[in-house]
């Protein structure tokens, strides 16, 4: 691939121009909003110039309820030997496609399972789909040349493909994505009129549920409403389970002892089945997650203060695999907490003891 085309410059598609330029090829961009084109441009990520013919790719990084057309258009006047789109839904356009009696054989449609709360071309990293599953969904009709100018696509943006069928990439990523944020909406929706100091208590674990909800609803409308029914059917059935934990936890307000006790059962399942989903969510070194003990270490919100405990962890030999800070509401302060192989733990804790480190259980 020397030239590309990348039609819509917000997050998705301006990181994917970004990671593209860095490696050679010559990136057009096009926005219906030409500003926004002009400042994909001035961050580095191509040109806003209108290339002088076809190009090796297009990619469409338009919304779901647009792609079908924005590719049409493209198609239409020719203006690439391959072309991709990377929305979030991919069963939908494909059908749009077909009914406009469109070949084809030269279009992939596409989806890289990478994002962040912020949109728009200012939000974009030529590093947001590193080491990220990106879906492709070739049918028997894919042209070989396009299915390998996609994988190229792929591999410039350092992305790990992976893929499937359309319809099957629609149920899966409403299970992955698309229901969970819902929730973590309807969550987040309960803190909108709280009394500031139940609000004041917030710890990490309502930030972690909550923080997708940060995402922009106009962004969310446009996927959702490309995606209704399985996310719908996923619903249900989290309905379902809510109305079962409902009356478990009614039950354990009676006074008979076997309500009680058939309601600390209910809750009981309901943990441990979030037990056993949560275990299979991969992990950094595969379709696992690795066990990882916890080091927690009392920091001072003061510059400097991270990068000092993670030399320190360097100087004592023992490579951090994942961090998490809690922030202390109020207080310049929070723990910081190191996820460590097990038997690297105690090398860690003696080595930031002996530094002047404050630790926690």
């Amino acid at each position: 691939m020397r030239t590309a085309l990348v039609i819509g410059t917000g997050l998705i598609g301006t990181s994917a121009a970004l990671a593209l330029t860095q490696r050679g090829v010559v990136v057009h961009l096009a926005d219906h909003d030409p500003e926004q084109a002009r400042t994909a441009a001035a961050l580095g990520a191509g040109t806003d110039e209108a290339p002088d013919g076809p190009v090796d790719l297009a990619v469409v990084a338009a919304p779901p309820a647009h792609v079908a057309g924005v590719l049409a258009d493209a198609m239409t006047r020719g203006a690439a030997r391959g072309y991709v789109d990377v929305a979030s839904v991919k069963g939908g356009p494909r059908r749009e496609l077909e009914e406009r009696g469109l070949d084809l054989s030269a279009y992939i449609g596409t989806h890289p399972m990478s994002g962040r709360e912020k949109s728009g071309p200012l939000a974009a990293t030529a590093d947001l789909f590193e080491g990220r599953p990106w879906v492709l969904t070739p049918t028997r009709d894919t042209d070989t040349e396009v299915l390998n100018l996609a994988l190229e696509l792929v591999s410039h943006c350092r992305a790990v493909p992976v893929v499937m069928d359309a319809d099957a990439h629609d149920r899966a990523v409403a299970l992955v994505s698309h229901m969970p944020h819902l929730v973590s909406s309807l969550v987040a929706a309960r803190l909108q009129h709280a009394e500031e100091a139940a609000v004041r208590l917030c710890g990490q674990g309502i930030r972690d549920v909550t923080r997708i909800a940060a995402s922009d609803p106009r962004m969310w409308i446009d996927i959702l409403s490309a995606n209704p029914g399985p996310v719908a059917d996923l619903l249900t059935d989290v309905s379902a389970d809510l109305e079962e934990t409902v009356r478990a936890l009614r039950a354990l307000q009676s006074s008979d002892e076997d309500k009680r006790r058939e309601g600390g059962t209910g809750i009981e399942d309901v943990l441990r089945r979030g037990n056993a989903g949560q275990v299979r969510v991969p992990g950094k070194h595969g379709s696992a997650p690795r066990r990882y003990e916890t080091v927690v270490v009392l920091i001072d919100d003061q510059p400097g203060q991270l990068a000092r405990i993670f030399a320190d962890a360097g100087r004592a030999g023992v490579n951090v695999e994942d961090v998490r800070i809690e922030h202390a509401t109020g207080q310049q302060a929070g723990l910081v907490q190191l996820m460590v192989e097990p038997q690297a733990a105690p090398m860690l804790k003696e080595a930031l003891r002996e530094r002047g480190w404050a630790l926690r259980q």
